[in-house]
């Protein structure tokens, strides 16, 4: 008998969590779903506006250079620089004689020059940022959506384009990678069959820009920050 009562064991009763402690976790799980939801909603719908690139006076006056020779003469580069062929206020034009040369023909864009003629010549100089890397140009931009639109109406939706370009056989090759909004890619159906197709090849048969851009271009290059493009005589 005594054997046996030593070998009885009393079973140990685990205590539940308390309604209190419950509640507690339930509270707190509340709270961490609203702060995430409240950045999420932030992120997507109020996105900050980017930073628009702005060159320095150096930068500024090699992009002159630059522009002069695609014929760009018009577009601002600076806050009160425009490239106006030479031409300085208040002191004229000095005649010149007329000459080509291939090395005018070629010119090389950076990133950061990209991007500042898009934040001086455009109305979007917050709301739009490109990225050049290997055989691809790609933007990311902010468009705030009309008030009397459903659901989005006021608000400022971002998207993303990937438009690859290279210079292949000979002639230069225009892809759209793709477009997303807010990271949701658009499917290739409600782009009109265009995606991941090239674009000359498909419709520079026809009088028209494509036709125009494919004729005017002797090579094309896009690596990481650097656009390279060489014009026919």
């Amino acid at each position: 008998m005594t054997e046996l009562a030593d070998t009885t064991q009393v079973p140990v009763v685990k205590k539940g969590l308390s309604g209190f402690k419950i509640f507690g976790i339930v509270l707190l799980a509340m709270l961490v779903a609203l702060v995430i939801a409240f950045f999420a909603i932030k992120y997507y719908f109020f996105p900050g506006d980017f930073n628009p690139v702005e060159l320095n006076a150096k930068e500024q006056q090699a992009l002159v250079s630059k522009l002069k020779v695609l014929g760009l003469g018009d577009l601002a580069v600076g806050d009160d620089i425009a490239v106006t062929n030479g031409a300085q206020p208040g002191k004229a034009l000095k005649p010149e004689a007329y000459s080509e040369s291939d090395e005018d023909r070629e010119v090389s864009f950076s990133q950061r020059e990209v991007n500042a003629l898009v934040a001086n010549n455009t109305d979007m100089a917050e709301r739009v940022a490109i990225d050049l890397s290997d055989d691809l140009i790609s933007a990311k931009m902010l468009l705030p959506m009309d008030e009397d639109m459903p659901l989005i109406g006021g608000k400022t939706l971002k998207f993303k384009a990937g438009l690859g370009l290279s210079y292949e056989k000979e002639r230069a090759v225009v892809v759209l990678k793709g477009i997303s909004v807010m990271g949701v890619p658009i499917p290739n159906a409600w782009l009109g069959g265009i995606k991941n197709i090239d674009l000359i090849q498909e419709f520079g048969g026809k009088q028209g820009f494509w036709k125009a851009f494919a004729e005017g271009i002797d090579y094309l290059n896009v690596k990481e920050g650097t656009l390279t493009i060489k014009l026919k005589e």
